[in-house]
């Protein structure tokens, strides 16, 4: 038997303890041992007592975990930075395995983890910190190791993917859906790290770490949320026959990575433009594989507590065979992290402009003296002296067409850049 202790007991943990439970016979003959959860540290002891546990299994301190020298795996699924970080470190130097949830501590502080990890030969698994139950991360780390990662490509957040599905598929604006979210509990009532990308940024940050075998962290993503698209913007994308869609985006360029997190029309071809609701999806492509798709639910109680069940599982099969450790740190590389403002790619360009002869002509010129060419001109409704002009570039580098923006918003006959949104996946695109 192997016996594990859970830091925190809410609704993953409650859900890690029901699926050990249910299905105990069938991950023994699996694992190879019987999974015992023997001690859970949880602040709220009455989350504890739902479950029909004892007592006996509550855990007055860390200490109590740290000192058992029967406990071999500790799952930390309590999130944020501190104390998981120190938990999970202390519990590597007593020899313990641990398995985790906590993207936001992987993305920040991967590196000391997994060193304290390698200094003292312990697994430490995380497939549940990105993608929910979707297995992703032993995946890029074994079956693909063969491959040159050439980009990763995922929606990874429910939330702001259910957003964007209900204002694509009904035309409501943004501040509706959102409030529509949150009363089916699909947003947090403060709903900043989803919709402005930061949940996003976090889980590209560990993918790009394990793809191109380089740390990346939470602070090295280029951001940018949904808040600003219009049901106008998705009305347009449609008639250019695109989807819109948050993507976290990972990809190797001339030895640099880029890794970023924004709004991007897509053709609605592509794989993941039929991911909808709140599923999530990632796609991967590599030199031998050629296109991957993952795709399943990304959050909720048991799809992440399938992954965490899965992760303990595989260490129990190392403990078998005296073989912890055995996956180290994969990033024993230090590439550069391209800027933004290098990215090539093609954009759609939403402006208002002066609805009278020779405006086209003088931002096209605008346009062209920053070495912007533009694929599509389109001019549509007209209102009070003023209409709405949707253009897409051809490739262009991002500081040049931001070069011509800012002169373009100055100009009298220009009365305003209303968004910005950049193609991904589109013929002539740097991928």
């Amino acid at each position: 038997m192997i016996k594990v202790a859970l830091l925190g007991c809410g609704t993953v943990g409650s859900g890690v303890i029901k699926l050990l439970a249910d299905n105990k016979h069938v991950i023994a003959r699996r694992a190879g041992h019987e999974v015992q959860v023997t001690k859970i540290m949880e602040s709220d002891p009455e989350k504890v007592r739902a479950l029909g546990l004892d007592d006996g299994i509550i855990a007055a301190s860390i200490d109590e975990i740290l000192n058992d020298d029967d406990c071999q795996i500790v799952i930390e699924l309590i999130g944020g930075i501190e104390p998981a970080k120190t938990y999970i470190i202390e519990a590597m130097k007593k020899g313990k395995n641990v398995v985790t949830a906590n993207k936001d501590l992987i993305a920040s502080h991967g590196k000391e983890l997994f060193e304290a990890a390698e200094e003292n030969s312990v697994d430490f698994n995380f497939e549940a910190s990105v993608g929910g139950g979707i297995p992703i991360i032993f995946p890029l780390k074994l079956s693909l190791a063969g491959n040159r990662i050439q980009e990763v490509i995922g929606i990874l957040n429910g939330t702001t993917n259910y957003i964007l599905t209900k204002m694509s598929g009904e035309k409501e604006p943004y501040e509706k859906v959102l409030q529509e979210a949150q009363q089916l509990g699909y947003a947090e009532s403060d709903p900043t790290s989803d919709v402005e990308g930061y949940d996003a940024a976090r889980k590209i940050a560990i993918l790009a770490s394990i793809a191109f075998n380089s740390r990346v962290s939470f602070e090295d993503v280029y951001v940018e949320g949904i808040t600003r698209i219009t049901p106008l913007d998705i009305k347009y994308g449609q008639e250019l026959g695109f989807v819109i869609k948050l993507l976290a985006i990972t990809k190797e360029e001339e030895d640099k990575i880029q890794v970023r997190v924004h709004p991007a029309f897509i053709p609605r071809t592509h794989p993941l433009a039929v991911v909808g609701g709140v599923y999530n999806a990632v796609f991967v492509r590599g030199d031998a594989v050629q296109d991957l798709m993952f795709y399943g639910r990304g959050a909720g109680q048991m799809p992440t507590a399938s992954a965490v069940v899965g992760d303990i599982m595989e260490i129990v099969r190392d403990i078998e065979k005296n073989n912890t450790g055995r996956i180290s740190c994969t990033c024993y590389l230090n590439k550069e992290i391209a800027a933004i403002s290098k990215l090539k790619a093609k954009y759609y360009v939403r402006l208002l402009a002066k609805d009278r002869p020779g405006v086209l002509a003088g931002i096209a010129g605008v346009f062209g003296n920053h070495e912007v060419s533009l694929a599509t001109v389109l001019q549509k409704d007209s209102n009070q002296g003023y209409a709405q002009l949707v253009l897409i570039t051809d490739l262009v580098e991002e500081s040049d067409l931001r070069s011509a923006l800012k002169v373009l918003s100055e100009m009298d006959i220009v009365g305003a850049v209303e968004n910005v949104i950049r193609l991904e996946g589109v013929s002539g695109h740097e991928s």
